[in-house]
């Protein structure tokens, strides 16, 4: 689709997602064990024929800038890119940006570029697998100025998120953002009987919430930013355009999780690891693309795995159990260790011979007879012989290898727990 281009939100400070994005943005979280969050827009896009694609960063961007160059390199035929917008001072203006709709309106003559009429507008921070053709074909048949993809939600779900009233031909006349009460959620409601016909199975899943996911003809969007300051689409600048232009619905029924929290960041990982996945990474039509890393195949001695995730380049020693969790990369887990309902990210390198070294200190990955449950560890953690790390039911807190964030303990990067550590009380 040589008329269409991807603008992918690269997300603010990431807060919620503290203590992962202290040190990388919000896309660039390792997912899955050997992906980042970035690659699930960048690969709809690629796998929708969707070449032209922007990235659009702001804080703690350089990890998320070696990653997509390393990784989406396209032919010198088919004019595809994928390109780092960051924020920056120009003649215009030198504020950073200050919202989603800021950010489009900072870098708004890279869309004013001849040769495209439909621009794409993506969050850098949801898992979800989509063929954006089928969603540009309906914005061509209803004649739309914007389409925007809706999940079918739950009366419970609806409360956290925006929800919209449509019509019988599936244009949005109304938006309501987090309805509590049950006469706010009255006022937007969808008929079950559309959706059964749209090919959606309501369920008692009677409210359509929006995915964060726009496609706007390039005029249209070119007009709502100039004409006014609105700085967030979902807040401003969708609403804005219910009252002005013709705005349709574009149901979609598949799997689709936000990971903007530690605790929805855990379970996707963890859910991910179930057999079968909600979200299978398999599939032959919708690839997920990530950096290809020249790594050996995981090598497994005499170890217990159970509905896990294991990466290239691990090595589990004889005794170890992994249990409902996810390896990443470059991983060692030592004999008689125990890792259940965790995510291990694992390394960025292998540890050389002086690490090996007793009186270094504990080695990079986990030791001897540690016990990882409940947890999140980030890459290049040194987890000591006998380490206890278990969830437990305490606010949030800081430390300083570690933090408690929605009862799950998330071990800062590249900390160290010296042999035998367990958690302070």
């Amino acid at each position: 689709m040589p008329n269409i281009v991807g603008l992918v939100l690269g997300g603010g400070k990431g807060t919620r997602l503290l203590p992962l994005t202290q040190h990388r943005s919000k896309p660039a979280v390792p997912l899955a064990g050997k992906y980042r969050i970035i690659d699930i827009p960048i690969s709809n896009c690629i796998n929708s024929g969707v070449n032209q694609i922007y990235v659009l960063t702001q804080f703690n961007s350089v990890s998320l800038h070696r990653h997509i160059r390393q990784t989406y390199q396209f032919d010198h035929f088919d004019n595809g890119f994928v390109e780092i917008l960051a924020a920056q001072q120009t003649n215009e203006g030198a504020a950073w940006y200050q919202g989603t709709a800021d950010a489009v309106r900072k870098q708004i003559r890279y869309i004013e570029q001849p040769g495209i009429d439909y621009v794409l507008v993506l969050s850098g921070d949801q898992l979800y697998r989509m063929d954006y053709r089928a969603m540009l074909e309906t914005h061509r048949r209803e004649k739309a100025d914007v389409t925007i993809a809706a999940v079918p939600v739950t009366r419970q779900a609806a409360r956290s998120f925006g929800i919209m009233r449509i019509s019988e031909t599936g244009r949005v006349v109304g938006f309501l953002e987090k309805p509590q009460s049950e006469e706010e959620f009255a006022l937007v409601r969808s008929d079950p009987a559309w959706l059964d016909a749209h090919g959606i199975s309501s369920r008692g899943r009677d409210g359509l919430a929006s995915m964060g996911i726009y496609l706007f003809n390039r005029q249209t969007l070119v007009e709502l930013l100039e004409k006014s300051d609105y700085q967030d689409f979902g807040k401003e600048v969708f609403p804005m355009s219910i009252r002005a232009r013709r705005v349709q619905v574009y149901p979609f029924d598949g799997y689709w999780e936000d990971i903007g929290t530690i605790r929805s960041f855990y379970e996707a990982n963890l859910a991910l690891a179930r057999f079968p996945p909600p979200f299978e990474f398999e599939s032959p039509l919708g690839p997920i693309y990530t950096h290809a890393r020249s790594l050996p195949p995981a090598r497994v001695n005499g170890a217990t795995i159970r509905e896990s995730l294991l990466a290239d380049g691990c090595v589990v020693e004889a005794g170890a159990t992994i249990e409902h969790s996810v390896i990443g990369l470059r991983c060692r887990i030592g004999r008689n260790a125990t890792i259940c309902n965790s995510i291990l990210m694992g390394a960025d390198f292998y540890a050389s011979d002086d690490q090996r070294d007793p009186g270094a200190g504990p080695r990079l990955g986990v030791g001897e007879g540690a016990v990882i449950a409940g947890a999140i560890i980030d890459k290049n953690c040194h987890i000591g012989r006998n380490v206890r790390i278990e969830s437990q039911n305490r606010p949030d807190a800081d430390f300083e290898n570690f933090s408690i964030r929605d009862a799950i303990i998330v071990a800062h990067k590249g900390a160290s727990f010296p042999d035998g550590w367990t958690l302070p009380g």
